[in-house]
């Protein structure tokens, strides 16, 4: 019996990482539905480079938006918007800056959007909206530093 035990953690590790999966793409789905309403035009969705993935790329008006859906099951480990953090922001930067690029886009204003979708929330889960959360640059470290 000791060893099934490895062998059964290694199937309840597999199950949850599908159960993320497939709570990411259900995120991802509720949000575009909200964005929609809010009037932005999806273009692209799971956009992915070399650097990683952003969940969706949207016009809002004129505005190219770069949105990052986070959804999560409980607050026990905080917001679902509290996990964009430096490190994320500086990857969706540099995706962002791959499909400006690579779409001739160089010029077009852009954003950066978060989607929280808490599903704690005793009714049907709250999204919430966060515009402009993070900027192009980041205002918190100079060109000069080092």
């Amino acid at each position: 019996m000791r060893f099934r035990w490895p062998f059964t953690r290694r199937l309840s590790l597999l199950r949850s990482s599908k159960d993320r999966s497939q709570l990411g793409k259900r995120g991802e789905e509720a949000a575009c539905r909200f964005l929609k309403k809010k009037k932005y035009k999806i273009v692209e969705r799971s956009y992915r480079t070399p650097h990683g993935e952003i969940d969706i790329i949207a016009y809002e008006r004129k505005v190219l938006v770069f949105v990052e859906v986070k959804t999560r099951r409980s607050s026990e480990y905080g917001l679902p918007e509290e996990s964009v953090n430096w490190r994320k922001q500086q990857r969706i930067r540099k995706i962002s800056q791959h499909y400006l690029y690579h779409h001739k886009l160089q010029g077009v204003d852009c954003r950066y959007d978060v989607v929280s979708i808490d599903l704690s929330a005793r009714d049907e889960g709250r999204v919430t909206l966060i515009k402009d959360a993070f900027q192009l640059m980041d205002r918190g470290i100079s060109g000069n530093s080092i």
